[in-house]
C-alpha cells in the first residue's frame, strides 16, 4: 500500500509518442515526489513488461499504470481489457492518460473499468499538476492492495 510505505511509487508509461513520454518523465522528474517511472512505447511490450516476459523478468509490478490508447501492435483499449482480465494484473490502476476527447474512447475506457481517463495536457506546467494530482490521489491518498509480483 502506497500511503503506508515510504519506498517510490512504480508506475509503468505506456505511450509511443517519444515527446509526451520525455514530458511525462520530465514532470514527475521536476513534481520530486519520489517515483519511479518506467516507459514501454506499445501494447504487446507493455504485457511482456506486467508479466514479466523475456526482457522484463526482473521488472517489479508497478503500483499504477499510465495508458495511452493510440499504441503500435496493440491498442490501449486491448491491453486494459487483457490487464483486467489477468488475476495477476486487474488490480492494478490504469489511468488512461490519453489526447482523444471522443466520447466513445471514454466510455469504452471505463466499461473495461479504467480507474481513471485524463485528457494529456498541453504543456509542462499542465503535466506537472497533473502529476501532483496523479501522485496526491494513487500515492497519498488511496490504499492500493498490496503488489502480488514485488
Amino acid at each position: 500500500m502506497i500511503g503506508e510505505s515510504n519506498r517510490r511509487t512504480r508506475i509503468l508509461l505506456i505511450d509511443d509518442d517519444s515527446s509526451d513520454a520525455r514530458l511525462t518523465r520530465e514532470a514527475f522528474k521536476d513534481s520530486k515526489l519520489g517515483s519511479d517511472i518506467e516507459v514501454v512505447s506499445d501494447g504487446v511490450e507493455a504485457l511482456a513488461f506486467l508479466r514479466r516476459e523475456g526482457r522484463y523478468k526482473n521488472a517489479l509490478q508497478p503500483d499504477i499504470i499510465l495508458l495511452d490508447l493510440r499504441l503500435p501492435r496493440k491498442g490501449g483499449l486491448e491491453v486494459l481489457a487483457e490487464i483486467k482480465a489477468d488475476d495477476a494484473l486487474k488490480l492494478i490502476p490504469v489511468v488512461i492518460l490519453s489526447n482523444s476527447k471522443a466520447e466513445e474512447d471514454i466510455v469504452r475506457s471505463y466499461n473495461l473499468y479504467a480507474n481513471a481517463y485524463i485528457l494529456k495536457p498541453m504543456n509542462l506546467q499542465q503535466f506537472i499538476t497533473m502529476v501532483k494530482s496523479i501522485k496526491g490521489f494513487w500515492g497519498e491518498i488511496v490504499t492500493l492492495p498490496p503488489s502480488q509480483k514485488e
